[in-house]
């Protein structure tokens, strides 16, 4: 592969909701360009784009992959995103290796959740985004409520360029709006005929002068005069109005048989941000250009974590050259890491390659201890803007379904998580369990999937414990007497101890013994039986909080007390004091923080109130979302997360955050104490 100049290498990234062709898309961009045959489908996994086992097994992307091919004399590097909101990661990776986003939407179902989310991530981390309305061949598609619905939500930055003429909602024609012609495609071959009569045609020619004006002041003044722009004018306008973020060009055709696409294609390459035309962020927030001249400096963007190929890490190049064998120093470690082997990507495939310059996009593999969002640079003092990656928001715990395998498991997952940010695993220290979390259900059967294909691992999944709680409401005085003889030395404690509630989360110990009735010296052994004693509690086996108790009478036998039977009074006190002291459950409570859409306001509030929730309060946030703040139990969540993505259709997002402990209402923990018991 040649070796292209900033303003002739492009990077893309292809979004949309799960469904809408986006790598039907990508693959028939390739063919285009001729770096692949035939347009693969997803459905039979015959795309070159979806070359992951699960993504086969599945129909659907679950990663990011990247292919780079030349085409019209210029660079592009294509990454394609999973649409599944369980696969969320991917977008930000795409996103990290992009300039640019052009998102997929489906003709039949419209501007879909999936479609908003990645429109407003891309704009978020300023890139530019074009629409592209596919599937235009499915039955009740329809091109021209899509773009309504388009500039509906975002207004006058809807540009349409390349636009469909229907009969009876058929697709009879392709109209390139900057050429101002016809074309039918037969797949890739489009041959140009009569310019049919439309008012909406019309309409849309005239959107996409007014945007192109809008954007240049010269061609404003044009426009206002009545004079017509040339093809390469409108360009010139459009390239601009796109790198200003004033214009979201809409192109429209058919994936599988690549019709329009060529024609979508081309202008791309020529008005979509180059490497030249972008810049990256460091950590401090400066905006810095791609330099081929710079330090040599690299960013991570992905890792695939193999068994027996070993780590590959998925970089692009932000400034210098880098070539084989080069050593550059990890920012975040500090160790020197020597590229071997660097190479471009295609798919599931790579080419050897001999220089990658800044900007474009390449991989190396073995790099053991560089993880996603490194920056590796020369001097190491270079640190890009991590990634920021959606959080975990579902919880499964996970066992072993052979004994002996919790070592196995615990390194595969440590492996996994490398090559997926949005993973979590941990030990929680009140049910000692190993939890999982992950961004959906999906999310964690690829990664249980994962795990057995790639480690030989298997694994069962539970619904995670919760940490209950216990504690007392009124005080107590109670009396534990233990004596034992058994011939020679017997045991003898006694002692009167004073139960009380109080604020704190260990038991908290006090003696007023007067007169010697217990020696001193049998103090820490009540105190030792008293603690082991709240590590399970009287109702349901959960720990004790909240509990003072206090020594305050008791007597000894001068031969046979010690402080094994002081331990043991002490326990007995416990377990005879504390069911009179009216025990009662607590759980974890939670403070809940959902954004969501502004017209689904009542139905989140409504799910909320299903769980025992109490809404705090409410603020308006950015693009017509409000924030939702709440406390909640933790017990009621397990399945908030499905729950939000059903309601919301994946618009919503929230956290959880454990502040306190409250007092289990009785017939919920009626039910607690039962299934204990079992």
């Amino acid at each position: 592969m040649k070796q292209y100049p900033l303003n002739m290498t492009c990077n893309i990234a292809v979004l949309g909701h799960g469904g809408s062709g986006k790598t039907t898309l990508a693959d028939a961009i390739l063919c285009y360009g001729k770096a692949i045959d035939h347009i693969g489908k997803t459905s039979d996994g015959t795309s070159v784009m979806d070359f992951d086992p699960e993504e086969k097994k599945r129909k659907v992307s679950v990663s990011t992959s990247v292919y780079a091919l030349e085409i019209n004399g210029k660079k592009l590097n294509i990454a394609d995103a999973p649409g599944l909101f369980d696969f969320a990661g991917g977008v930000s990776e795409a996103l990290a290796s992009a300039d640019s986003a052009l998102i997929a939407i489906s003709g039949k179902s419209g501007l879909t959740s999936g479609a908003k989310q990645s429109f407003l991530k891309a704009r978020g981390l300023g890139k530019a985004v074009a629409f592209f309305v596919g599937k235009l061949d499915s039955s009740h598609a329809h091109f021209y409520r899509v773009i309504s619905a388009l500039v509906g939500n975002y207004g006058a930055v809807i540009c349409p360029v390349v636009v469909p003429y229907l009969e009876n909602d058929e697709v009879k024609s392709y109209i390139n709006l900057i050429e101002n012609k016809a074309y039918s495609c037969d797949g890739f071959d489009a041959k140009e005929m009569r310019m049919p009569v439309s008012n909406e045609i019309d309409e849309m020619r005239n959107m996409l002068l007014e945007a192109v004006a809008t954007a240049d002041d010269s061609l404003m003044e044009k426009y206002f005069s009545g004079e017509e722009f040339t093809p390469d004018e409108i360009k010139a306008g459009l390239k601009k109005g796109i790198a200003g973020g004033d214009i979201c060009p809409v192109f429209c055709g058919i994936q599988q048989t690549g019709a329009a696409v060529p024609m979508m294609t081309d202008i791309l390459l020529e008005t979509m941000p180059t490497c030249e035309d972008s810049a990256y962020t460091l950590e401090d927030g400066t905006a810095c250009k791609f330099d081929e001249n710079g330090e040599n400096a690299l960013f991570v963007f992905k890792t695939i974590a193999d068994p027996f190929v070993g780590k590959l890490s998925y970089f692009r190049v932000v400034s210098g050259k880098i070539t084989n064998d080069t050593k550059l120093i990890n920012n975040r470690t500090g160790n020197e890491e020597r590229l071997a082997k660097i190479m471009w990507l295609k798919g599931g495939k790579q080419e050897d390659a001999d220089i990658i310059k800044a900007g474009d996009i390449g991989s190396v593999s073995k790099l053991g201890n560089v993880l996603t969002g490194d920056t590796l640079s020369a001097t190491g003092k270079v640190k890009v803007k991590p990634i920021d990656f959606p959080a975990p928001c579902i919880s499964s715990a996970v066992y072993p379904k052979t004994k002996g395998d919790e070592e196995k498991i615990t390194a595969a997952f440590s492996r996994l998580a490398e090559e997926d940010p949005t993973i979590a695993v941990f030990n929680d220290p009140d049910t000692h369990e190993q939890i999982l979390s992950a961004l959906g259900e999906q999310h964690i059967d690829v990664i249980v999937s994962r795990l057995k294909s790639k480690f030989g691992a298997e694994v069962e999944l539970k619904t995670p414990k919760i940490a209950y709680r216990e504690t007392i409401r009124k005080p107590v005085k109670i009396q534990g007497r233990h004596k034992k003889q058994s011939g020679g030395h017997g045991q003898f404690g006694d002692v009167w101890i004073e139960f009380e509630p109080c604020e704190s989360d260990e038991l908290v110990f006090e003696e007023k013994v007067f007169g010697g009735a217990v020696p001193k010296n049998f103090f820490p052994a009540v105190e030792k039986g008293l603690r082991e004693s709240t590590a399970k509690g009287v109702l349901a086996g959960y720990p004790m909080v909240g509990i003072k108790a206090t020594l305050v009478d008791g007597s000894y036998h001068p031969v046979d007390s010690s402080e094994m039977a002081f331990k043991t009074a002490a326990s007995i006190a416990f377990r005879e004091g504390i069911p009179q002291a009216s025990p009662v459950l607590l759980e974890p409570i939670g403070t809940l923080k959902v954004i969501v859409p502004d017209e689904m306001l009542g139905d989140v509030i409504g799910d909320i109130n299903k769980r025992r929730g109490r809404i705090i309060g409410m603020n308006p946030a950015e693009n017509k979302m409000q924030e939702i703040i709440g406390e909640v139990p933790l017990s009621e969540m397990s399945d908030f997360a499905t729950a939000m993505r059903s309601i919301t259709q994946g618009t919503a997002s929230f956290t959880i955050t454990p502040t306190r402990y409250e007092e289990v209402p009785a017939a919920i923990a009626q039910k607690i104490i039962d299934a204990a018991k079992q």
